[in-house]
Order: C-alpha cells, then sequence, then structure tokens
C-alpha cells in the first residue's frame, strides 16, 4: 500500500491520531502531521503531500466540529457567511503560493506569533463568553478575519486553526469552547479551498489522503472529548501551549533548517 512498509504506514497512522487530537484540543495539528509525511515520503511532490494533510484534516477537523457543536449551540449564519470568505480567499491563497516564493512570510511568522502570544497571556480571552458585535458587524469583521486567514492558511498553513480561534477569542468576544464548532467549521472551508487548488493541478493522492483521514478523524474524537470535559481554562493552557510549540517551529523553519 503506498510502497511503504509497515511501520511507515504505522508512523504515518499514529502522527495523524496524534495531530487531529492536539488540533482537537488547541489547533496546530499541522505542525505533527505535515512534518511526518514529509519525513516519511520525500520523493513525493511537496504539493501533494500537502494535499493528503489537507484531505485528512477536513474529515479529521469536520469530525471534532460535529462533536463541538453537539455540546454547544453555533451561531450557523455566522459560520456560514464567514466560511465561504475563508474558502474563497484560501483559493487564491493556495493559487499564489504556486506562482512566487513565500519565505518572506515564514520569516515574519514566528514573531508575529510572540506578539499575539504576549498579548493573549494578559488577557482572559477566552475564559468568558461575551460577544463583542452583532448582526451586521459582527458578520463583517467575521468574514474579513476569516478572509486573511484563510487566504494565510492557502499560502502558508502552519496554525491557521490555532488563528482561527485566536480570532474568535480575542476579536469577537467568544468563550474557547463556543470559539471551538466555528472556528473548526471555517479551517474546513479554507482546508477545502486549497485542496480544490491541488485537486485541479493535479497534486492529490486520495488514497493515502484517506487513509491518514481515519487516524485523524479518531484522533479528533478522542480530543474533542477531552476538551468538552475539561473545560474553557484546560484549552486555554492547551491553546498558549500549542502557539507555543509553533512559534518555535517556525522560527525553526524560517532561519535555522
Amino acid at each position: 500500500m503506498f510502497d511503504l512498509s509497515l511501520f511507515d504506514l504505522s508512523l504515518l497512522a499514529a502522527c495523524a491520531l496524534l495531530a487531529g487530537l492536539i488540533d482537537a484540543i488547541m489547533g496546530g495539528g499541522g505542525m505533527i502531521q505535515v512534518p511526518a509525511l514529509f519525513s516519511v515520503l520525500p520523493g513525493m511532490v511537496p504539493a501533494s503531500l500537502l494535499g493528503v494533510n489537507k484531505i485528512a484534516s477536513i474529515i479529521g477537523t469536520a469530525g471534532s466540529a460535529m462533536q463541538y457543536t453537539r455540546a454547544n449551540k453555533s451561531p450557523w449564519k455566522l459560520v456560514m457567511i464567514s466560511s465561504t470568505a475563508a474558502f474563497l480567499a484560501s483559493v487564491g491563497g493556495a493559487y499564489l503560493v504556486t506562482q512566487i516564493p513565500n519565505q518572506w512570510l515564514r520569516s515574519a511568522l514566528p514573531f508575529f506569533l510572540v506578539a499575539l502570544l504576549i498579548f493573549n497571556i494578559k488577557s482572559n480571552a477566552g475564559l468568558i463568553h461575551e460577544p463583542r458585535h452583532k448582526h451586521h458587524k459582527q458578520n463583517a469583521i467575521a468574514s474579513a478575519g476569516a478572509g486573511v486567514i484563510g487566504f494565510y492558511d492557502g499560502f502558508l498553513g502552519p496554525g491557521a486553526g490555532a488563528f482561527y480561534k485566536l480570532f474568535y477569542t480575542r476579536v469577537l468576544g467568544f468563550d474557547f469552547l463556543r470559539s471551538a464548532a466555528p472556528s473548526k467549521f471555517l479551517n474546513i472551508a479554507s482546508n477545502l479551498g486549497a485542496l480544490c487548488v491541488f485537486f485541479y493541478m493535479g497534486f492529490i493522492d486520495w488514497r493515502l489522503g484517506i487513509f491518514m483521514a481515519i487516524a485523524n478523524f479518531a484522533g479528533g474524537q478522542i480530543g474533542s472529548k477531552i476538551a468538552i470535559k475539561h473545560g474553557n481554562s484546560f484549552i486555554r493552557k492547551a491553546f498558549f501551549i500549542s502557539v507555543t510549540a509553533l512559534t518555535i517551529k517556525t522560527f525553526y523553519d524560517a532561519f535555522l533548517k
């Protein structure tokens, strides 16, 4: 299967399961899944590996999103409008990344993450559910933010799920539990937008993608149940750990790799 040994397949499945679990709780599962794919399959075209990652992430994220939706009512109108913006922006980002280098963004990203981390540690964002905007204004702000993050997800990608959650808690005033489902659906939309570009350009391995997706889905189910059980304080701590790890990884990728 996929010309891989049983050990390699087991390693990919384990990494996909762990990625789904981490992504469901705090976001950032791609930090595990993408390096695993590149390590096990160094001869595969990078765009195809990114396509595999998108397939697995979409299915795993969808599973955890439904868990969160059952636990807390989602603002469906807001989700649909902003998801459309995320999808369209991601298509643009994914196409652009095939045309121009993205090293400048890689270099700036770790410093941006450090600023966001410090900014949020000093606040109680995510612990209290106090939406800051209403109706049309909320839709407009959510769509603008989703568009920016969606473009980033298509263009580069690491930590997009964490960025969506950060946007909902810091800008829109949601708590972590109530931001979980909307941020997951936005992440699905931007992953789907990028996947459409990869599919159109022929960079897809569906068999490997579905194989990874099964394990990612299982991890997402476990992670979402843990998060729902332990609540906002637990998710907040896990979120800061995730963003710190993402900062270290993006710094390494930009300057030391």
